[in-house]
């Protein structure tokens, strides 16, 4: 069994190796960034509307692509992550590119020590609560650190898709939160080729706990839709049906990969 100290540490270790394999990838084409490519997508930025003048508090945002992006929006943007590189390059980015994006390393639960205010928007994305063992605790920062009538907008992977193997063949994950999955994998999903070895500990977590912790956390989820492909080629036996849409090609459009949702606090 793995302490909280365990995760943190081994998750922290998992993405500070990764970091630099993500700045130098194609997956996250950062000399088109530079250039003014926004990394956000459709399904998000649907959700986001106008967010000029806004303040938003952005969530395990890696080496802050997307804060940077919603700066670049308009908005007044705090990013968070777990790893200490990440937030390193974020805050070199951001100073490159002349925004003014707020960086703050810490693990997300340990927010309320570092951070003393609250926000028009809290918002996270993909690939994000599978790091967190505990969603109450999650959404209990969620509701803390939004004003309100402020909206939590969340965008992530669908727990179905957690519950194949790499190849998408069998079931060989429990789609509910049995118990912390401990793995290691070579390369990294931004770059299957990079030369790491990383061990990483992860949660699968049922849509049902996630909307029952948002809820318990005086949340009202608004709206609430499921997709049938990923805005990123991150996984396995993939096929782009459109641009930035991408299936695994022997599935088709049979499962859902992506959820989006929108709540609000009372």
């Amino acid at each position: 069994m793995h302490t909280e100290n365990d995760y943190i540490k081994v998750n922290r270790d998992t993405w500070n190796q990764r970091t630099q394999a993500h700045l130098d990838s194609s997956f996250y084409n950062l000399p088109a960034f530079k250039q003014g490519t926004s990394s956000l997508n459709d399904i998000e930025l649907a959700l986001l509307g106008e967010v000029k003048g806004k303040s938003i508090l952005h969530l395990q945002c890696h080496f802050g692509q997307d804060s940077i992006s919603l700066s670049r929006m308009g908005a007044h943007v705090t990013g968070i992550d777990l790893s200490d590189k990440a937030i390193d390059q974020a805050r070199i980015l951001a100073k490159e590119l002349n925004v003014d994006t707020e960086f703050i390393c810490c693990n997300i639960y340990d927010l309320p020590k570092h951070l003393n205010k609250t926000f028009d928007i809290v918002f996270t994305s993909y690939g994000t609560i599978g790091w967190l063992p505990d969603l109450n605790a999650w959404a209990n920062i969620v509701s803390q650190f939004l004003k309100p009538k402020g909206q939590f907008i969340f965008v992530e992977f669908h727990p179905v898709v957690w519950m194949f193997d790499d190849n998408f063949e069998t079931i060989g994950y429990n789609y509910f939160n049995e118990k912390a999955i401990v793995e290691t994998e070579q390369g990294t999903y931004a770059d299957r080729e990079a030369d790491l070895t990383l061990k990483h500990i992860t949660w699968n977590h049922p849509l049902s706990d996630v909307f029952s912790s948002l809820l318990q956390k005086d949340l009202t989820i608004k709206s609430f839709e499921e997709f049938d492909y990923s805005p990123y080629n991150c996984f396995n036996k993939t096929i782009e049906i459109a641009p930035k849409k991408y299936r695994i090609e022997h599935l088709s459009n049979k499962i859902p990969m992506v959820y989006a949702l929108l709540a609000e606090k009372l």
